[in-house]
């Protein structure tokens, strides 16, 4: 499938701006929450043992608090194909713009947009467990899959934010060449 650059601009960009701005607002329900209990959903993601997930949901125990949390981890869903989709779209850009001869380096650019999409549903995965934990109990096999799923989403992110960079680089390298300046000392 080709897909016009104008179009995967458009998009790159769209989703993009998407992603922050859900990602602006799950990050200040959860300031809300943290304000408001002590602990966040995001803090979730730190957690490796049962006796963390329980002192979290034990402040949680009043249903507005358990109902925020909830919440803040459903809308999360919102915010994962947002990301995956705009530094998926970051690393075809990067791949088109930094490493635009086959070789290695574009194989190893191209296998990378993928790893956002791995680290989406590793992040689906770990609120899905989350949620349950939080209404029916945890058990150490839970939050032992909660561990491995956010070192993995937290992995994904860091090389999505690398390709997003890649992007960027890659945006302003064709517009410098596009304006007929090339070279580092313009």
């Amino acid at each position: 499938m080709r897909i016009a650059k104008a179009s995967l601009m458009t998009s790159w960009i769209r989703l993009s701006v998407l992603a922050a701005l859900v990602f602006a607002i799950l990050a200040y329900l959860d300031y809300r929450l943290k304000a408001l209990s002590g602990v966040g959903t995001a803090d979730l993601a730190g957690f490796s043992d049962k006796t963390q997930f329980q002192a979290a949901f034990v402040v949680w125990r009043p249903l507005d608090l358990a109902v925020r949390a909830g919440f803040n981890l459903g809308f999360d869903y919102l915010l994962m194909p947002l990301y995956a989709g705009a530094f998926f779209y970051s690393g075809i850009i990067a791949a088109e713009g930094l490493t635009p001869k086959p070789g290695t380096p574009r194989r190893i650019v191209m296998a990378m947009i993928w790893v956002p999409v791995i680290g989406a549903i590793a992040d689906a995965c770990e609120n899905a467990v989350q949620l349950s934990m939080l209404f029916h109990g945890i058990t150490d096999t839970l939050v032992g899959i909660s561990a491995i799923a956010s070192r993995v989403k937290n992995v994904a992110l860091l090389v999505g934010l690398l390709l997003f960079v890649g992007a960027v680089m890659a945006r302003f390298q064709a517009r410098r060449a596009a304006s007929g300046r090339v070279g580092f000392g313009d």
